[in-house]
């Protein structure tokens, strides 16, 4: 996962790295298009965890993710730790790869890491890592637009097939409500790591619409919702196909020289 750590006289930060993300399994309660406007460009030119940069016109403190985007101190303990054993070497994007690993483990995910260079579709790849909303909550603001008039239609949206869901999140997110409330994304197994999330699909209890649309729309048919019947029924399969995409994305460097560079502290650029 750490591409860019090079010289063997700064093998120590590993395990710094690795005992810090330790000390706090954050909750995260990501929105629809979190990935989106992290990383929109991840697998062609590389992430900058910008999400982790301070200022009112950044993404930390944009409208989805104000109160929902958390653990960025733990992001902080790890970066002085690393900085004071070998500075300039571990990007905030390796660190936020090495946490991310790590409080999967602790969540119940498997700990067998496939090599690097095993064979996968890349659609598959991809799509796996959709598989991080099994943990995790969303605010009302995000999926309230799906409890009441959805579309114009004056009713619930019809992908959302179980009564006695739809009436308790009309209860905590009602019309007009705290927009900032927040309720798990996965109903079934709110803090493990698993396959429910796919579970949901199939039985329509996808929190965000988004994500529902990856089973219930028409280009879910052709595209989608056969992988996700089969996460559905192999969890094992899924937690090998995470692992995976978490590698891919841990593999690509950081932009460095004149096109980026290895911020000293996550919340600002270098000076």
């Amino acid at each position: 996962m750490l591409k860019t750590m090079k010289s063997s006289s700064c093998s120590t930060c590993f395990p710094w790295l690795v005992t810090m993300s330790l000390c706090l399994i954050a909750r995260s309660q990501l929105t629809a298009d979190f990935y989106s406007t992290s990383c929109p460009n991840l697998f062609s030119v590389g992430c900058d965890a910008s999400v982790l940069l301070d200022g009112n016109d950044g993404e930390k403190f944009a409208f989805p993710n104000i109160n929902s985007a958390r653990g960025f101190e733990v992001v902080d303990a790890i970066k002085t730790a690393v900085e004071g054993t070998c500075s300039g070497v571990v990007s905030c994007a390796d660190i936020l790869a090495i946490a991310a690993r790590d409080s999967v483990v602790l969540t119940g995910a498997n700990t067998n890491l496939p090599g690097p260079n095993e064979s996968i579709g890349i659609i598959a790849a991809k799509f796996a890592a959709v598989g991080a909303h099994t943990i995790g909550s969303a605010k009302c603001a995000v999926f309230s637009h799906r409890l009441f008039n959805f579309s114009g239609t004056n009713a619930p949206d019809k992908t959302l097939l179980d009564p006695a869901m739809v009436s308790d999140l009309q209860a905590r997110c009602p019309v007009n409500g705290d927009g900032n409330k927040t309720t798990a994304l996965d109903r079934n197994s709110v803090d493990l790591f698993d396959n429910h999330y796919f579970k949901n699909l199939v039985n329509g209890k996808g929190l965000l619409e988004s994500d529902q649309f990856l089973y219930s729309s028409d280009e879910a048919v052709s595209t989608t919702r056969s992988l996700v019947e089969v996460y559905s029924n192999n969890q094992q399969l899924f937690l090998n196909d995470f692992v995976t995409s978490m590698v891919k994305m841990g593999n690509t460097s950081p932009l460095t020289g004149s096109s980026g560079e290895v911020r000293k502290n996550c919340r600002v650029v270098n000076s």
